[in-house]
């Protein structure tokens, strides 16, 4: 039974919770909430942050934080300081919400409100791009020329609900669209080949957006939207079919995936339809990340587990059957890197669950084998992205080396040689106890007639 202070403390903080008029966010928005707020705006229950109005708070920093979370933050410490140096950590100011890769420089959506432009291999800042006014949860590129593969705009969505362009090039803001949705704007996904920009938020809406002019200073056009999600939508992904048509896929916090068939309206005014194709409901909650590619979805859910789910194919005579065994994990799994899915093409899964870093054989994808794992941060992973590391030799030869990079709420960027994530070294050996030796006994009885006695004299 709990001790009678736990109980009464209990009882204490649901009194409390019903008076107070609160925000609560999900285990899994947390973090996000706490690096948002002033710290004595927020108080956890029950594992939720839970923002407090100003007129409710108190002058101690420390009121109604559970002793679990205080306890996590004092290990949380001692770990930052073993792992200080582990990936050749670079420093951020703010945390990192979402990131790409391309070509040696990371881009960084902060929560901070600005995005970053940083060199990999120097860990300096080349650009920093301001003009939202809430945190930048999510990041993507749209060719300035049609179907140049330049990826020379950024495209941004924040907690400030607009959706933003600039030039990469000049760090100029092309256009804002404010107000793009009711709520946050959790996700980005563009279809270059179909001018097709899609948006997910916080407001559980998921809406298209006309990028066929992307140095247009004016606000992004609506094409239509999705309004099918009873939760938050927090990640997107999909593949164009044809100059008129495309597959999409939608996940909430609520663990559901959504697969819709797009198809661009010939009328006059231009506008994209979704039809539902199915629903899928592997998950039990929250998703935190999909990818869809090479005839499967991968995903990654706050219920454990990692999924590489065959592709549905429309039209198709549907067969019931069990779903693959999902890849389970101790935590959370907040982000994947498939790297079927990038220029490597090699059969490899990396994930994150927490602060740790493991890598899978998927040859198999019905029986992925844990090759290993790495305590790659203190904090949270938040993603994880494939670097191309090419360097010069004294030979005047350029080598070309595949890198991970991982980012965290630990407000480190930190590189992970790809070879070695995949031969990792054996694990060092526990230091055994020496046992202690008795001393000869002059009695003259083997040390089975001596413990016989000894048993005898207990007696």
């Amino acid at each position: 039974m709990l001790p009678v202070e736990v109980l009464l403390n209990n009882l204490f903080s649901l009194l409390l919770l019903s008076i107070l008029q609160t925000t609560e966010g999900p285990i899994s928005d947390l973090d996000e909430i706490s690096t948002t707020r002033p710290p004595d705006m927020v108080f956890y229950f029950c594992g939720v942050a839970c923002i407090r109005p100003l007129t409710a708070m108190s002058t101690s920093n420390n009121f109604l934080v559970a002793e679990a979370q205080l306890e996590l933050d004092q290990a949380r410490k001692a770990k930052a300081e073993r792992t200080k140096s582990l990936g050749d950590p670079l420093e951020l100011p703010g945390k990192a919400l979402a990131i790409e890769v391309r070509d040696g420089i990371a881009w960084i959506a902060e929560n901070t409100t600005v995005i970053r432009k940083l060199e990999l291999e120097s860990g300096k800042t080349l650009q920093l791009f301001k003009g939202h006014t809430g945190p930048v949860t999510a990041l993507t590129f749209c060719d300035r020329v049609f179907r140049s593969g330049d990826n020379e705009i950024l495209v941004t969505g924040s907690w400030d609900k607009s959706i933003k362009l600039w030039d990469t090039t000049t760090k100029q803001l092309l256009s804002s669209t404010a107000n793009a949705h009711d709520d946050f704007v959790k996700s980005l996904h563009v279809f270059p080949s179909l001018h097709l920009l899609v948006s997910g938020s916080s407001d559980k809406i998921v809406r298209f957006w006309d990028i066929s002019n992307p140095e247009s200073t004016e606000s992004l056009k609506s094409l239509g939207s999705i309004s099918s999600h009873t939760r938050p939508v927090e990640c997107l992904d999909g593949q164009a079919l044809s100059d008129t048509s495309a597959v999409l896929y939608t996940g909430d916090t609520m663990g559901v995936i959504k697969v819709w068939d797009l198809e661009k309206d010939s009328s006059s005014l231009p506008r994209w339809n979704a039809r539902l194709r199915s629903t899928i409901n592997h998950h039990r909650t929250r998703i935190n990340e999909l990818r869809y590619g090479g005839g499967n979805l991968w995903t990654a859910s706050a219920d454990e587990t990692v999924r590489i789910l065959p592709e549905e194919l429309p039209n198709a005579t549907k067969v019931k059957a069990n779903p693959p065994k999902p890849v389970e994990h101790p935590v959370a799994v907040r982000a994947i890197l498939p790297l079927p899915l990038t220029n490597l093409s090699e059969p490899y899964l990396l994930t994150a669950a927490g602060d740790i870093l493991r890598t899978y054989d998927i040859s198999d994808p019905s029986n992925p084998e844990l090759l290993g794992e790495v305590d790659a941060h203190w904090h949270d992973i938040t993603a994880i992205r494939l670097w191309v590391r090419r360097t010069t030799g004294e030979d005047g030869k350029t080598r070309v080396e595949p890198w991970i990079i991982t980012t965290s709420l630990d407000q480190t960027i930190r590189k992970w040689k790809l070879t070695e994530l995949l031969n990792p070294p054996p694990p060092a050996p526990k230091p055994t106890e020496e046992k202690p030796i008795a001393p000869p006994s002059n009695s003259g009885l083997t040390e089975e007639e001596e413990l016989v006695l000894a048993e005898l004299m207990d007696d």
